[in-house]
C-alpha cells in the first residue's frame, strides 16, 4: 500500500511540477517542426502474429517521448529496430525509419556501426548485465571512446573525466580502477549513461532504464535525464511502463498496445484527458488515496466507477 500511495504521489507532483516550468523550459525546446526521426514500421517473425503493426512514430529534436505498454507490447522490438539490432534471420521489418536523412532500414551494418552511439545511443535496464565484469570501468570508457573518436591517450582521457563528472560520478584514477561489481547499481546505470553520452547523440534510447533501481536512485537518474535532455539538446525516447516516472520526464506519450501505437499525446493530455478505451484503462488502475476513519486507504477509478 505504501508504494501505491508513494507512486500516485509521485504523479500528482510531477504533473504539478511539469504545469509550473511549461514558462521556463519552452524557450529551451527547439521549434515543434524540427523531426529528428520518423519510422513507420511493422515488424514480424516467421510463423507468428505481428509484433508491430504499422506504428507510426515521430520524435523532434531535443524532445523527451515516453514510450509506454505492457510486456509483450513490442516496445523493446522497436528500440531494437531503430537501431539495427533485430535478428536479420528471424525477424522480418517492413516500412521506414528516417533519421537524419537517412532510412536506418536501408543501412549496411557497417554503415549501423558507425551511427550506433554516435548518433543513437541506448541505456539498458540491467547496468551490471550489460557491463563487462572482467574489464575495468575505465577500460571500458576508453573502447567506447575509441570506438568514434582519435586523438592522444590525453584527449580520451579528458573525455572520460568530462564524462564522469556529467553524470555526476567521481572523475578520479581511484574510481576509474574499480569493476563493474565494486558499484552500486546506481552508479553502475551512470557509467552506463556515460558511455552512451560520451560523443553527445541526437537521440538517446532508455530502455527501461530505471527499473532496475530503488526508487531514489530511480528518482536521480530521472533528474540526470533532464538535466542531460537540457543542457545538450539531446531527444530522448524513454520506454518505460512506469507511469510514475513517465509524468516526470516526458513532453509527449505514445501509447502502445498490442504491437500498435494507440494514442499520442502530450504529458498532461495522456494523464488527464485520455482518449483510447486502453489508455483509460491505465489511467483507471492508477492508485486513488481515499481517506477512511483518518487513515489512508486505496482504491482505483475502476472500482470507485462501479
Amino acid at each position: 500500500m505504501e508504494d501505491l500511495c508513494c507512486g500516485f504521489a509521485r504523479i500528482r507532483t510531477a504533473l504539478k511540477n511539469r504545469d509550473a516550468s511549461v514558462i521556463t523550459t519552452m524557450s529551451l525546446k527547439p521549434p515543434p517542426d524540427q523531426t529528428l526521426l520518423s519510422a513507420r514500421i511493422s515488424v514480424r517473425y516467421a510463423g507468428k502474429p505481428p509484433v508491430l503493426r504499422d506504428v507510426e512514430i515521430e520524435i523532434q529534436s531535443g524532445e523527451v517521448l515516453g514510450l509506454v505498454g505492457q510486456s509483450g507490447s513490442g516496445k523493446s522490438t522497436l528500440a531494437m529496430a531503430i537501431l539495427g539490432l533485430l535478428d536479420k534471420k528471424r525477424a522480418q521489418a517492413e516500412g521506414t525509419i528516417r533519421f537524419q536523412d537517412s532510412d536506418l532500414l536501408r543501412l549496411s551494418e557497417r554503415a549501423l556501426r558507425a551511427l550506433r552511439g554516435r548518433a543513437v545511443s541506448l541505456v539498458l535496464q540491467s547496468p551490471l548485465a550489460s557491463l563487462n565484469p572482467a574489464l575495468k570501468i575505465r577500460t571500458q570508457l576508453k573502447e567506447a571512446w575509441r570506438a568514434h573518436a582519435s586523438g592522444s591517450a590525453l584527449d580520451c582521457a579528458n573525455a572520460i573525466r568530462n564524462c564522469l563528472q556529467s553524470v555526476s560520478l567521481p572523475a578520479d584514477d581511484e574510481f576509474q580502477r574499480k569493476y563493474p561489481s565494486q558499484m552500486s547499481v546506481g552508479q553502475a546505470q551512470r557509467v552506463l549513461i556515460a558511455m552512451a553520452i560520451m560523443h553527445r547523440p541526437a537521440l538517446l534510447i532508455a530502455d527501461e532504464a530505471t527499473s532496475a533501481l530503488d526508487v531514489i536512485t530511480q528518482s536521480e537518474i530521472l533528474t540526470l535525464f533532464r538535466e542531460l535532455n537540457r543542457s545538450t539538446g539531446m531527444a530522448i525516447l524513454y520506454i518505460s511502463h512506469d507511469l510514475a516516472s513517465v509524468a516526470g520526464i516526458c513532453d509527449r506519450i505514445a501509447i502502445l498496445h498490442a504491437g500498435a501505437i494507440v494514442e499520442c499525446g502530450t504529458t498532461q493530455e495522456i494523464f488527464r484527458h485520455p482518449q483510447h478505451e486502453y489508455t483509460q484503462r491505465l489511467m483507471a488502475a492508477l492508485p486513488r488515496i481515499l481517506l477512511a476513519n483518518g487513515q489512508p486507504r486505496m482504491k482505483t477509478e475502476a472500482a470507485t466507477a462501479r
